[in-house]
Order: structure tokens, then C-alpha cells, then sequence
């Protein structure tokens, strides 16, 4: 009996022991000063402005560098500057057009220079006609000319490679200025305008 009543006084004491447990855990207040879980979600993209670029550009400077040296205009395009791309891209073509042709006459005055022409003259006083031997117009000096103007094509050609690959280089760079240079020619003159976003 006195077995049976212990047993109940210590069953009624672990009651009583874990309803206090249980109201001060309920009790107690969350802690505001640690954000929950889900604060450290992704945070929602901003609509009120239109689309920003990444702060990393796509191709680092000195990869945009080299590339648009050995292709001029391709970091450009990559870069998303197409006019920039486009008058790399025409400017090499008529590099190339120029090189080509100023070769071919640097050729035939080489090819001509040591050429004679024969004229065939007819003397109406005596009726008689004969043969003279002129010498060929392609003389050293036109030879030098021409030489001249394949290294300035080739000065041109270089040149163009070389500003392609430092405006990539400086693009990259300012990939994440919010600003845009832009260059219009008028009836005038050049206009350089400079366009600023503020986020």
C-alpha cells in the first residue's frame, strides 16, 4: 500500500515537473536579433529599373586584348558593342583591299622596270619609217613610290589591330561603369556625347 502510494506521489511530481517545463518553453520569446532561415534567400530582382549588366564582363581585359588583336571587332561583339565591332571590321577589310592592290602594283613596276618600249615612228619628209627604243616608265623612283605605299597599308593594317585590342581592353575594364561614350559626325564637325545611368 505504502509501495502503491510512493509510486503515485512520484508519477504526480514528474506531472507536475514537465507541464512547468512545457508552459515556460511556451513562454518563452523568439529571438528577433538573428534573421530565421528563410531571411537568407535569394532577395527579388529589381523591376523598377531596366536590365543590369553582370559585374564581371564575359571576357576579362586581357583576353578581350589579345582577341580583338588577332581578329579585330571580336571582344566587341562579345562585349555587346556592335559599332564599335562593325567599324573594326570595315576598317580591316579595306586595309586588306588597299595592301593587296599595292602590292600588285609594287609587282609590275619590279616586273616593268627593266622593260624597253618599242616605237615605231614614220618620217613623212623622207618616207621612211624606223625603230626607236624607249625606255620603260616604271623607273626606280615610281618603284620606291609604290614600296612606299605597301608599308603604309601594312602601318594602317597594324595600327588598326592594335587600337581594336586597346578599345577592348578598355571596355572590359569599364564594364560596369554606367556610362556609354558615343561618337556622331555632323555637317559640322564630330559630336562626343556621354550617356550616364543612374540606378
Amino acid at each position: 500500500m505504502r509501495n502503491a502510494v510512493r509510486v503515485t506521489l512520484i508519477l504526480s511530481a514528474a506531472l507536475l515537473a514537465m507541464a512547468g517545463t512545457a508552459r515556460r518553453a511556451g513562454a518563452q520569446k523568439a529571438d528577433t536579433l538573428r534573421p530565421p532561415p528563410a531571411a537568407a534567400a535569394k532577395p527579388a530582382a529589381d523591376t523598377t529599373q531596366g536590365p543590369r549588366r553582370e559585374l564581371m564582363p564575359p571576357l576579362s581585359p586581357a583576353r578581350s586584348f589579345a582577341y580583338s588583336f588577332i581578329v579585330p571587332g571580336y571582344a566587341q561583339t562579345v562585349l555587346g558593342r556592335p559599332r564599335a565591332s562593325a567599324l573594326f571590321i570595315a576598317l580591316e577589310a579595306m586595309c586588306v583591299t588597299m595592301l593587296r592592290q599595292a602590292q600588285f602594283d609594287l609587282r609590275q613596276a619590279r616586273n616593268a622596270g627593266t622593260d624597253s618600249i618599242v616605237v615605231s615612228r614614220w618620217d613623212p619628209a623622207t618616207g621612211q619609217s624606223g625603230v626607236v627604243m624607249q625606255a620603260s616608265p616604271y623607273n626606280s623612283q615610281l618603284i620606291r613610290s609604290r614600296r612606299a605605299h605597301v608599308e603604309d597599308w601594312i602601318a594602317v593594317l597594324v595600327a588598326n589591330h592594335l587600337f581594336s585590342g586597346l578599345d577592348a581592353y578598355v571596355s572590359a575594364n569599364l564594364w560596369d561603369l554606367p556610362a556609354e561614350l558615343s561618337v556622331h559626325p555632323t555637317s559640322t564637325g564630330t559630336n562626343v556625347g556621354l550617356t550616364l545611368h543612374v540606378r
